[in-house]
């Protein structure tokens, strides 16, 4: 019997370390998302995290074919991509990006995290 319960704490344990491991720190994927910066803050109560939005703009599928945003929204790891976030405001970026399955209080405020900038230019 106690066989029993050690080999299933043993499972249990395994289990609950490599659902932990795909939900918050497996990268699900990563690509590159383009538009124009709308805010960089620095926010949080208890943790405080580095978050942005991106405007992405395209033509949407509606009634009448009108124009039609998309917002991606994001959260930063490196404070000196942070800084030049912050400092250019309102200039189109081209971001590299990592998505999770889950977020961390610590991480962010998102399940994007931006780890690089490609590019940034004037509108």
């Amino acid at each position: 019997m106690k066989k029993f319960v050690t080999i299933t704490i043993l499972i249990l344990v395994v289990f609950t370390g490599l659902f932990v491991y795909v939900k918050y720190y497996y990268v699900f994927a990563t690509g590159v998302k383009s538009g124009v910066l709308n805010y960089a803050v620095y926010k949080g109560n208890v943790f405080k995290t580095y978050e942005g939005k991106l405007i992405q703009q395209g033509f949407g599928r509606q009634n009448n074919g009108s124009f039609q945003s998309y917002e991606f929204t994001f959260s930063v790891d490196d404070p000196v991509i942070f800084q030049q976030l912050e400092r250019n405001s309102g200039k189109v970026f081209d971001l590299h990006y990592k998505e999770f399955h889950g977020r961390l209080p610590w991480r962010g405020h998102s399940v994007y995290m931006v780890d690089s900038i490609l590019a940034m230019r004037d509108q």
